[in-house]
């Protein structure tokens, strides 16, 4: 039988680890910007910016 050369993993290995807070905002603004024209109010981005700044331990 032929020995063949090991195959690799085609997909792309994700870190572990927390992410920037930068990163974490740009998730968190396109949210915040649709809860805003939905619900026409600034208390709901506020409270969606508040929940991202408790989830980033601020």
């Amino acid at each position: 039988m032929a020995h063949t050369a090991p195959r690799r993993a085609t997909y792309a290995t994700r870190r572990t680890g927390r992410r920037h807070p930068l990163v974490a905002t740009l998730m968190a603004l396109p949210l915040a910007a649709l809860l805003l024209l939905v619900f026409d109010g600034w208390e709901t981005v506020a409270t969606q910016a508040s929940s991202v700044g408790a989830m980033l331990g601020r």
